[in-house]
């Protein structure tokens, strides 16, 4: 997948047939979209067209992360949709103040020279939101591309939506929020220096800062992590923990993943840690004789959910 940041793209990225939104957790709703791109023109390059930072970001620079996938983590689930082109917009003061006409004709027509795009009956666009789907459609018809409008994707409890899943994450509810994400919430990064305790506790972890990113529920969860580069690439399963170690005294959010079985070095490699089934609530423990015991416990029981796991639906 080629990944382009701005309008200046080659001749070879034009012409796509484009999915368009922000695309935060790539959930079933996102998928059901590209897959009615690939279906509209199967003779042109499948493209998604997303804006960076988020809109959110822009318009409501306080408040806290809110991200349900990392840049990265969302550039490879779209590859695994087999999307061609990331046409990744700055979303700017000049991108933001830009009427819907001017939007439809400057970065859909001339700027990307997109053949046709696919977007949900509620997506919205150009200044103060003025432009709607049907909008669009007369403004393909102007500008000589086509739009076709998806209709709003529900599962058995309702509408996909980025928000809703959120919401399951934030509660731990992880088979939840994998039902309608296809896949288990994760959290991406670089694995960075920690304080390197675990390793004194004999559960060396690797660490992640959360970015961006929403913070999960505090707590211990069974995870399944993917090394995505180095000379671990692969899959191995694992138990997480989210919180503030209050068991240290250290209030900071912090992510930390024990692999199971791994002996290796994981520093800079970018991993994702799917969250499969969450296990307990954090606790402050009277020392570190206790912690150890329950770390045990923690871990017999995420390989017990981990050889169970299923994502639904």
């Amino acid at each position: 997948m080629q990944i382009h940041h701005g309008l200046q793209i080659p001749n070879d990225a034009r012409g796509a047939t484009v999915a368009m939104g922000n695309f935060d957790g790539v959930h079933r709703g996102h998928q059901a979209l590209l897959a009615a791109a690939r279906n509209a023109r199967p003779d042109a390059p499948l493209g998604v067209v997303t804006f960076s930072p988020h809109p959110r970001r822009r318009f409501q620079p306080d408040a806290p992360p809110f991200l349900l996938t990392s840049p990265a983590e969302k550039a490879r689930r779209l590859a695994r949709f087999g999307v061609s082109h990331l046409y990744d917009l700055p979303f700017d003061a000049a991108l933001s103040g830009m009427s819907a006409e001017q939007f439809a004709a400057e970065v859909l027509a001339e700027g990307l020279g997109i053949s046709h795009v696919l977007i949900g009956a509620d997506f919205r666009f150009g200044k103060g939101r003025a432009g709607d789907a049907v909008m669009l459609r007369q403004l393909g018809e102007a500008h000589g591309f086509g739009v076709s409008i998806q209709p709003l994707l529900h599962g058995a409890d309702g509408e996909y939506g980025s928000t809703a899943i959120r919401v399951l994450v934030e509660q731990g509810q992880c088979e939840a929020a994998a039902a309608q994400l296809g896949c288990w919430h994760s959290v991406s990064g670089p694995v960075v220096k920690g304080d390197q305790r675990g390793r004194d506790l004999g559960y060396p972890t690797a660490n992640l800062a959360f970015g961006e990113q929403i913070t999960p529920c505090f707590g211990v969860y069974a995870a399944e992590v993917t090394v995505h580069d180095g000379a671990h690439k692969g899959t191995y399963p694992g138990v997480a923990s989210i919180g503030a170690r209050p068991t240290f005294g250290i209030n900071a959010p912090n992510f930390e993943v024990h692999l199971f079985d791994f002996q290796g070095d994981l520093y800079g490699a970018e991993i994702s840690a799917g969250l499969v089934s969450f296990l307990r609530g954090e606790e402050k423990f009277d020392g570190i004789d206790a912690l150890i015991v329950q770390m045990d416990a923690d871990s017999a029981l995420a390989r017990e959910r981990l050889a169970q796991a299923r994502i639904p639906g």
